[in-house]
C-alpha cells in the first residue's frame, strides 16, 4: 500500500483525505506541524509527502527545506491562496515536486499524487525514503534533528540560529561556491537588507569551526563570488 505523509494543521482536512485516500489504498499518515512531521519521517517510510506551507505560526518552507537537503521524497506543497504566488515559486526552486491551491478537490489531489509517483517512475515499494537527519564534515557532525553540532573530538559546539541556518545552507551545497545573495535567500535574513550581515554571520560561524578563523580551511573565500564550504559531506 502506499503511503503517504499529510503535513497539515487542519483537522478537517486531515481527516477527509484519510477517508477518500483510504477507499484508494493509500494510507495516509497525517501530521499537525513541524515536530510531529519529523517523527513520523524519523519512525517509518513514505512513497510521498502532502505539505502545507501555513502551519499556524510555523513556515512549512523550512521543512521543506529540511527534508529536500536529506532525501529525494516526493513533495506536493499546498498553499491557502491563489495569489499566493511568492511561497509557491520559492517552494518549487526549495525542490517541491508540484503544488495544489486551497480549497483543492479530492480527486484532483489524489491524481496530482498518482502522476507524481508515476513521473519519478516509483512503485511503493522502490519509493519508501528513509530521512538521514545527520551529515558529517571534516570530523563535524550536525545533528539537524538535534539541531545538533559535534566537533571531531565529540564535544557539542553550541550556534546560534543565524549560524544554524548559515551551516544548513553550506551543508546542502559542499564544495560549490555560494553568492550572499544566495546564502540570504537560504538563511531568510530579509530583515538585514546589506550584503554584509552575511559577511558578518560568516565571521561567526568560522570561529566556532576554524582552528585559525583569520586563516580559514573549511569556509573559504571565492573571492567576486561567495563563499564555499571546502570540506565534503557525508550523509549518515
Amino acid at each position: 500500500m502506499t503511503r503517504i505523509l499529510l503535513v497539515e494543521d487542519d483537522v478537517g482536512i486531515q481527516r477527509i483525505v484519510l477517508e477518500h485516500f483510504a477507499n484508494h489504498d493509500i494510507d495516509v499518515t497525517p501530521a499537525i506541524n513541524r515536530a510531529e512531521a519529523e517523527r513520523r519521517l524519523a519512525e517509518g517510510a513514505f512513497d510521498l509527502v502532502v505539505l502545507d506551507l501555513r502551519l499556524g505560526s510555523e513556515n512549512g518552507l523550512d521543512l521543506l527545506r529540511d527534508l529536500r537537503a536529506r532525501s529525494d521524497l516526493p513533495v506536493i506543497i499546498t498553499t491557502g491562496h491563489r495569489r499566493n504566488e511568492v511561497d509557491r515559486v520559492i517552494g518549487l526552486e526549495l525542490g517541491a515536486d508540484d503544488y495544489i491551491v486551497k480549497p483543492y478537490g479530492l480527486r484532483e489531489l489524489l491524481a496530482r499524487v498518482r502522476v507524481i509517483l508515476r513521473r519519478a517512475e516509483l512503485s511503493p515499494a522502490q519509493a519508501r525514503t528513509q530521512v538521514s537527519y545527520r551529515s558529517r564534515f571534516a570530523g563535524w557532525v550536525l545533528d539537524r534533528r538535534h539541531r545538533r553540532l559535534t566537533n571531531p573530538a565529540g564535544t557539542d559546539v553550541a550556534l546560534s540560529k543565524g549560524e544554524y541556518t548559515l551551516l544548513v545552507a553550506f551543508l546542502d551545497a559542499p564544495q560549490r561556491p555560494l553568492s550572499r545573495e544566495q546564502l540570504l535567500q537560504a538563511t531568510r535574513v530579509h530583515e538585514d537588507v546589506f550584503d554584509r550581515s552575511i559577511d558578518v554571520q560568516i565571521l561567526r560561524l568560522r570561529r566556532k569551526l576554524e582552528v585559525d578563523p583569520s586563516a580559514p580551511r573549511l569556509i573559504v573565500t571565492e573571492w567576486g563570488v561567495g563563499y564555499v564550504l571546502a570540506a565534503a559531506v557525508e550523509k549518515l
